[in-house]
C-alpha cells in the first residue's frame, strides 16, 4: 500500500475529490490506496507502521470456531463455582453470577448492571454478532441481512467488553485475600481465563479490513 503524498491535495471539498479506493489508516490517517493483499502476508501503514491488512486461509472458519468456544466457556463461567474462600473453619462459594448481583440492592444497584454488561452482555453480543456476519459468508453464501450494521456495532463494542480487565482484577483481588484467608479456584475461574485467552487469540486474528472487504466484494457479486 502506498500513501498519497501531501502535494496530491487539492483544496476542493472533500465530497468533490475522487475518493475511490481510498481509505486512511486508523492510528495517523494518513491516505493510502488500496491494494490486493495476499493471504499470508501484511500490509502496514508506511507512516506509522500500524497494520492495516493481514489476510489468512480460513480466518473467517477459525474466527466462528473460536467465538463459539467462548460462548462455551461463557456459560461454564458464568453458572460453575468461581471460587470458594475459607476462614475459620467456615468457607463460603460463589460463583459469577453471584459475584455480578452482590451489589443489587441500595446505592450500588447501577453497579450491577455495569458490571453485568461489561463482563458478560456485551462480550456474548459481539461473539453472536460475529458468528452472524461471518457465518453465511465462511459457507460461501452471501451476506446476512444488516451485516455491515452488525459488524459496525462488533467494532463499537470492542473498547467495552472487559471481560479481560475483570480477570486482572481479580486476580490483583486474591493476592490480597490469600493473605487473610484461604482460597480455592473453582471451575469458573479456569473457564473465564479460558474465555480471556479465546477472545484476546480470536481479536488478534481478526482482519478487519480484510472482514470489510469480503463484505463489500459479496454483496456486489
Amino acid at each position: 500500500m502506498s500513501m498519497i503524498p501531501d502535494s496530491a491535495a487539492t483544496p476542493t471539498p472533500v465530497a468533490e475529490r475522487e475518493t475511490d479506493g481510498l481509505f486512511a489508516c486508523p492510528a495517523c490517517d494518513a491516505l493510502m490506496q488500496a491494494h490486493e493483499v495476499a493471504a499470508g502476508e501484511t500490509a502496514r501503514c508506511p507512516r506509522c507502521g500500524e497494520r492495516l491488512e493481514a489476510p489468512r486461509r480460513d480466518a473467517m472458519t477459525r474466527i466462528i470456531m473460536l467465538a463459539l468456544a467462548a460462548l462455551i466457556l461463557m456459560v461454564a463461567a458464568i453458572f460453575f463455582p468461581f471460587l470458594e474462600v475459607g476462614v475459620a473453619g467456615r468457607s463460603n462459594r460463589a460463583s459469577l453470577l453471584d459475584t455480578v448481583t452482590a451489589f443489587s440492592s441500595g446505592l450500588t444497584a447501577p453497579l450491577t448492571f455495569a458490571m453485568a454488561a461489561l463482563i458478560v452482555i456485551l462480550p456474548v453480543i459481539r461473539f453472536v454478532s460475529l458468528i452472524y456476519v461471518l457465518g453465511p459468508m465462511a459457507a460461501g453464501r452471501p451476506p446476512a441481512r444488516h451485516a455491515w450494521r452488525v459488524f459496525r456495532l462488533v467494532e463499537a463494542l470492542r473498547p467495552w467488553a472487559m471481560a479481560e480487565v475483570f480477570i486482572v482484577g481479580v486476580a490483583v483481588a486474591l493476592v490480597k485475600v490469600a493473605g487473610l484467608a484461604q482460597v480455592s479456584l473453582g471451575p469458573a475461574f479456569w473457564a473465564f481465563v479460558a474465555l480471556v485467552i479465546v477472545t484476546v487469540l480470536k481479536d488478534n486474528f481478526m482482519c478487519r479490513v480484510t472482514v470489510w472487504k469480503t463484505l463489500d466484494a459479496r454483496r456486489q457479486s
